[in-house]
């Protein structure tokens, strides 16, 4: 099978499209032909081994895995002789718990992050999905605490965890206004958002609204400008930020300012996604009800990965970037 390896840290260019081995397929194993998968930050963070916080798990000097890839949609190849939730054929989508889904063929475990693709969506918007989603939803949900009747600040609106992030929080009940450039303020409105805020013209952080929650994803403003728009007992959970510093990357402003959380009266929260198949049977329900519409800005042939991960380091995204294999 051909599948996208890197035996070097570095920039895109070390990303090479290599024959490789079939994946070994375990008596609890699928054997998924994947037919798209989707690329995030992770990747390019893993790619160029920055933060060398991660050094320990990706290796110190040369990756260990030298697979890329967390998301994935396909159809089932082969099953193990203890499989029972699969057949061969289930179109299915999900994600595996480290690296490898940029490849023509992964092996998952069947009680893994894996399941029956929703038939109205294409291998390409189902590949969108799952780490982008779960960060959205476990931002709002289990960290940010959101109830019906919040109003919810997304600071960030129009990247790929951005546009996910203003969908649940609308279909979980809450009023949301959503931050982000010019050209992106038709579509943060067609996916949900009450309010809109083009930062090139306002500075959001001097309305006169105030919110309960705030999602930051973009990371660009300071923790008091950040707390002018939050009520007295909001949360604000910190997503995303600009990767800054060889040692540490993004962590640098969250750790900052959790330092400070106990001097406010707010409530600051950094987190990383997990994995979760309940997660991934929640993001399901949503999609088959409407309730959740992938977007999808570029779409690049396995071919041309290093194209689409320098693409997306560039920030101007509009919500995901999907390999078709």
């Amino acid at each position: 099978m051909k599948a996208i390896r890197y035996h070097r840290y570095g920039s895109p260019d070390v990303l090479e499209l290599e024959d490789a081995p079939l994946p070994t397929v375990g008596d609890e194993d699928v054997l998924v032909r994947v037919r798209a998968a989707s690329v995030n930050p992770l990747d390019w963070h893993f790619m160029r081994g920055i933060p060398y916080l991660l050094r320990p798990q990706a290796g110190l000097l040369r990756p260990k895995a030298r697979g890329l890839g967390a998301d994935m949609a396909g159809h089932v190849e082969s099953v193990g002789r203890n499989v029972t939730r699969f057949a061969p054929g289930d179109e299915v989508f999900g994600s595996l718990g480290g690296l490898g889904t940029l490849a023509e063929y992964i092996s998952i475990r069947q009680d893994g992050t894996v399941l029956a693709k929703p038939a109205s969506l294409t291998f390409e918007a189902a590949a969108s999905v799952p780490l982008a989603a779960f960060t959205a939803l476990q931002a709002l949900r289990d960290k940010g605490g959101l109830r019906a009747g919040h109003k919810v600040l997304v600071n960030g609106a129009s990247g790929g965890v951005g546009t996910f992030t203003v969908q649940i929080a609308k279909a979980l009940g809450a009023e949301v206004t959503g931050v982000c450039s010019t050209r992106n303020t038709e579509l943060i409105s067609s996916i949900g958002a009450d309010h809109v805020i083009d930062y090139t013209r306002d500075d959001f952080t001097r309305t006169a609204r105030r919110h309960d929650l705030m999602i930051d994803i973009a990371g660009n403003r300071t923790l008091a400008e950040c707390r002018r728009v939050l009520t007295h007992e909001a949360i604000l959970v910190e997503v995303g930020g600009p990767s800054k510093g060889r040692w540490i990357g993004p962590l640098i402003r969250p750790a900052g300012m959790q330092l400070r959380s106990p001097f406010v009266s707010q409530t600051i929260v950094f987190f990383l996604a997990q994995h979760n198949r309940d997660d991934l049977v929640v993001l399901r329900e949503l999609l088959e009800a409407g309730k959740l519409t992938p977007v999808i800005d570029r779409t690049y042939p396995l071919s041309e990965t290093a194209e689409a991960i320098r693409y997306l380091e560039e920030g101007h995204a509009r919500g995901k970037v999907v390999i078709t294999v």
